[in-house]
């Protein structure tokens, strides 16, 4: 029997964006049911054009950690333009670049020095890849396995998942995965004195919200001195408070040689990164007069982007957001498991701070268990992007499945939520606990509507 082919109406937006950028994209979230209009947003709230408000705990990937349209960066950002200052004049010394990297170096403390400023975390990876090998003089590049650290070439050879490597052709040579978390593995590859560097999240966001084990960062570090390898932490999803402290560095006690960041420090206005570093490492690079534009980035320092990093810094600190993230992030914790320990479908709560994950398991009923099996082999994807889709549709919260672990839902909201917000999600979670373990057939209902679309639409 045929099945009907499933149409979805495009409105006159989805149509161009479909024809001129990505037509899979709009395919996508027709399927899912989860193609909005959002026309506004502020602080945690999403507002479609009909109306809809949703909780954020997506956070752009962990950009909106001040919130969306934060008054005090909007308001810095509006006077930087006002003011009619240069840009991105590329033969003059910036000011607000100085003042920026002066700033985040006294923050990070430890070793850093310098700052190379950036537009993205894929580019800080790229650069810090650069850097390690111009200071060590090694060629290969360590990583710890399931992170996620760009889609530029640089950073996706450091990605183990073939998923993202799959039709791009040869990758960066000389790299080598490590598992996460395993100190013999990493003593037995770095003792090589082949790598420049050993490049790793210390919390790993799109592995599944992956918490290093008890002093494998400290550990790592100690084999990264001992080996002359660059200790080195992609920091983009975890800095800014997100862990409860400035830097996932300062919570695990950790002074690495480079730090890569993004994301956040841009305050959901402005792209910006940033390389910190040690200064010895910067000079490596930088070595003399003539060369020293020989590793450059047209957007890197521009006015508008450094404005935006320093407001954000300003809002995180006299918010006082890195001990709201510790504390809500405790209670949330604790909430959810409340709920999640009573439900066959859950495997694990875990997180620190306010980046925190629900792991989701084969449920014990037999019909259950039939069906989950029957989806998963559809794709993999299935029943965890219908668990957020259940979030979107009925409690109307946004958030995700990990990139690297289709079966771990993240839940990052800005760290200016507050906790009635968090209970609204603890809630909303124990309402779709409740259908999966006691109403099944609702569940999987929706869950074979959306299984029957995507094959049409194949």
């Amino acid at each position: 029997m045929l099945l009907p082919r499933f149409r979805s109406p495009l409105s006159a937006k989805d149509e161009s964006y479909s024809q001129y950028v990505n037509p899979q994209w709009v395919k996508l979230l027709n399927v899912l049911g989860m193609n909005r209009s959002f026309v506004r947003s502020e602080g945690v709230i999403l507002e479609t054009d009909t109306g809809e408000r949703f909780l954020d705990f997506l956070s752009g990937y962990g950009v909106y950690a001040i919130g969306h349209h934060h008054p005090y960066v909007t308001s810095a950002l509006i006077e930087e333009l006002q003011s009619k200052r240069p840009t991105m004049l590329q033969s003059y010394i910036p000011e607000l670049a100085a003042t920026l990297a002066e700033r985040l170096c006294k923050l990070a403390g430890g070793k850093m020095e310098r700052v190379f400023f950036t537009s993205t975390g894929s580019e800080g990876v790229e650069s810090a890849i650069k850097f390690s090998r111009a200071f060590t003089k090694r060629d290969g590049i360590a990583y710890g396995r399931g992170g996620f650290h760009g889609l530029t070439y640089g950073a996706l050879s450091l990605m183990s998942n073939p998923w993202w490597r799959k039709g791009f052709g040869s990758l960066l040579p000389n790299t080598l995965d490590v598992p996460f978390g395993d100190l013999g593995a990493l003593e037995l590859a770095l003792s090589t004195e082949r790598y420049a560097a050993f490049i790793v999240e210390p919390v790993q966001a799109e592995a599944g919200i992956i918490l290093p084990p008890d002093n494998y960062l400290k550990e790592a570090q100690k084999i990264c001195e001992r080996t002359g390898t660059l200790f080195v932490l992609d920091e983009v999803q975890t800095a800014f408070g997100r862990c409860g402290e400035f830097l996932a560095s300062h919570h695990y006690q950790v002074e690495p040689d480079m730090i890569i960041l993004a994301k956040a420090l841009s305050g959901g206005q402005i792209p910006v990164g940033a390389l910190l570093m040690r200064a010895d490492i910067c000079n490596s690079v930088y070595s003399s007069i003539d060369r020293a534009f020989v590793h450059a980035s047209t957007f890197g320092e521009n006015s508008m982007a450094m404005r935006a990093g320093l407001a954000t810094l300003d809002v995180l600190e006299s918010e006082r957001l890195f001990e709201r993230a510790k504390s809500l992030g405790e209670y949330f914790r604790a909430e959810l498991r409340k709920v999640c320990d009573q439900s066959s479908s859950v495997k694990e709560v875990r997180g620190v701070g306010l980046m925190n994950a629900i792991e989701f398991q084969p449920p014990k009923g037999l019909m259950a268990r039939g069906m989950y099996n029957a989806i998963t082999k559809i794709h993999d994807g299935v029943f965890g992007q219908m668990v957020v889709k259940e979030l979107f549709d009925n409690s109307k919260i946004l958030t995700q499945m990990c990139g690297n672990n289709f079966k771990v839902i993240k839940l990052i909201p800005p760290l200016t939520i507050q906790k009635s917000e968090i209970d609204q999600v603890v809630a909303a979670v124990s309402a779709l606990l409740n259908k999966l373990d006691h109403s099944p057939i609702r569940f999987w209902r929706n869950t074979l509507k959306v299984a029957r679309r995507a094959f049409t639409e194949h």
